[in-house]
């Protein structure tokens, strides 16, 4: 067992590697058991109120990659190299609403809470989500469900990292294409999810730059 300075360092060491691969060494395959370690990271995360609002589509068919590489611009390196590729959805107010039947049900199936407890679910998540802008429109539902899943996204990589294996979150692809490319799929499972963001996992070609960052002192703010 590793002291905890030694588990410090360990991940510390693993956010210096850490760097947006752009193009990966297309010889280098991620096992299988290692890859079901970086979608473990990814499904033990964190979300609000518990909803894991997310679904990660593990693209590997060659074809569909070409497809998405035409509208997906940020990708454009790292979707005919990447050992793995991953579509990250999100839930849509269809499901992420204080009275969803998603909620309803996973509270009852998944988080096993008492039926008093998941009848009580609506009305308390109204006032949450009224009181935190949730529900202003469409758009503030999807992004709040989108926020989690960068939460999956962040614990993903830095896994990844941790066992030396190199990733790149993307963000550069026109929205609209991709849904469509993911609706002719049939992976929207008719409008319940939507494409939040994307993530490619191998192991890297070139040397990196030096990572920079600003100092600590530059980013936080002491409130005594």
């Amino acid at each position: 067992m590793l002291e905890k300075e030694g588990i410090k360092k360990q991940i510390l060491d693993a956010f210096q590697f850490r760097h947006a691969t752009k193009v990966f060494d297309e010889t280098k395959v991620i096992s299988d058991d290692d890859f079901q370690f970086i979608l473990e990271a990814g499904r033990l995360s964190p979300s609000s109120i518990g909803l894991e609002p997310w679904k990660f589509v593990v693209l590997q068919n060659t074809e569909l990659r070409k497809k998405l590489k035409e509208i997906a611009w940020g990708a454009g390196g790292q979707l005919p190299t990447a050992s793995h590729f991953v579509i990250i959805l999100a839930r849509t107010s269809k499901d992420v609403r204080y009275d969803s039947e998603y909620i309803t049900n996973h509270f009852r199936t998944v988080k096993n809470a008492p039926e008093e407890v998941v009848k009580e679910l609506p009305a308390r998540y109204q006032n949450f989500q009224e009181k935190f802008g949730v529900l202003d429109n469409e758009r503030t539902i999807f992004d709040w469900s989108c926020k989690q899943t960068y939460i999956a996204l962040g614990n993903m990589l830095s896994a990844a990292a941790q066992i030396g294996i190199d990733s790149c979150p993307i963000e550069g692809f026109n929205h609209r294409l991709v849904h469509d490319f993911l609706e002719e799929q049939g992976l929207l499972e008719n409008g319940h999810f939507d494409v939040s963001v994307m993530a490619a996992f191998g192991y890297r070609k070139d040397d990196p730059r030096p990572k920079t960052r600003k100092n600590l002192d530059d980013i936080v703010s002491w409130v005594k």
